[in-house]
């Protein structure tokens, strides 16, 4: 196989020449230019794009892990990053750490994707961490560790703050827009509210259980937690199942808090299976507002979450970090609010509440 010295000799120029040509780093004359992208087709050069990265120490490479690439959350956020990154002159790649959070096979799993992509010379990595929380300290130690590796590269967290432990993080108020969404409730008349969560380990879910407390304490409104509180996993089953539970151990309740809209739409056709018209009989509300949630009969009311825009927030720390690695301020902390959005879920003359910007 034909090498750039072969290409060098080939045309009668240095190898500087060569690599200035086909990198368009410096000037050359087109005629010489020419000469060498002639030698180079004759030969059938091409340069090897990770000997090229180990040299420069530069890849134009951003890679962005997540435990749930393939679901209806992710993409939102992915499509921010992509925008700031091509609108920069950078390529994302993506990966999936087995959409397991908390599990430590997935853990390692996502750990293994880090190594790769230190490996392969990205110049920033965008994550959302499926460590536990018992682990996230111990974990986020050996990242830092690994990822100055070869050069030292950026991290930036997305959906759980990691700034304690010295990583820029993109999160959003879970606890703030949970009492918004059981609010809401109470203002709709609701009295005996339930809440669907995601599983207990996860940090998030924890953040919505103790917002949805809160609201029910400071009205006070009684909660059983056992019978009140069903565990799901943030998908159409899990509401689904969940829901299920909940009318089981309350049957008067009358309204509905749920984790995310996947759980709350698998909910929904469980209160329709059950002959519970919504919401005369009880009322809904999700949390994240997909797209989904405005096409389901009735449209959900939700917490609009500014997904894109943390994308967008989180490329854009990410980048100047890259483009600026001597400035060591402090770790960046951006905290993105929420919206409630009212659908006909809880409120049947309520109008259509559509962000096609988000779509």
């Amino acid at each position: 196989m034909n090498g750039i010295k072969d290409v060098a000799q080939k045309a009668g120029v240095s190898i500087s020449t060569v690599s200035n040509v086909l990198n368009g780093k410096r000037y050359v004359s087109p005629e010489l230019a020419q000469r060498v992208r002639a030698a180079a087709r004759e030969l059938a050069y091409e340069a090897n794009p990770i000997a090229q990265r180990m040299k420069s120490n530069h890849s134009g490479i951003i890679g962005i892990i997540t435990g749930d690439m393939y679901g209806v959350f992710y993409p939102y956020i992915v499509k921010g990053i992509s925008e700031i990154a091509t609108e920069r002159g950078y390529q994302i790649v993506l990966s999936d750490a087995r959409s397991a959070y908390g599990d430590r096979s997935a853990e390692n799993y996502e750990f293994e994707l880090f190594q790769q992509y230190i490996n392969n010379r990205v110049d920033g990595i965008i994550f959302a961490s499926v460590a536990s929380k018992e682990h996230i300290e111990r974990y986020c130690r050996k990242l830092l560790e690994a990822v100055n590796k070869f050069k030292p590269t950026p991290l930036v967290s997305l959906e759980r703050d990691l700034t304690p432990y010295g990583i820029d993080s993109v999160y959003f108020d879970g606890f703030e827009n949970s009492r918004m969404a059981v609010r809401h409730l109470i203002d709709c008349g609701c009295r005996k509210i339930c809440h669907i969560s995601g599983p207990g380990y996860m940090e998030i879910a924890e953040e919505r259980i103790e917002g949805y407390l809160n609201v029910m304490n400071e009205y006070g409104l009684e909660v059983n937690e056992r019978k009140m509180i069903a565990k799901g996993n943030y998908s159409h089953q899990g509401g689904y199942l969940a829901m299920k539970e909940l009318l089981e151990n309350v049957p008067d309740l009358d309204g509905i808090f749920c984790g995310n809209d996947q759980m709350a739409i698998g909910a929904l056709k469980v209160l329709k299976e059950y002959g519970k018209e919504v919401p005369r009989d009880i009322k809904l509300i999700g949390y994240d507002d997909i797209f989904i949630a405005s096409i389901v009969e009735p449209s959900l009311s939700t917490i609009h979450i500014k997904k894109k825009h943390a994308g967008i927030e989180a490329a854009k720390i990410l980048l100047d970090r890259i483009e600026n690695p001597g400035n060591c301020e402090s770790v960046n902390k951006v905290l993105m609010d929420g919206r409630l959005v009212v659908r006909k879920s809880t409120m049947a003359s309520a109008p259509e509440d559509w962000i096609l910007s988000e779509w």
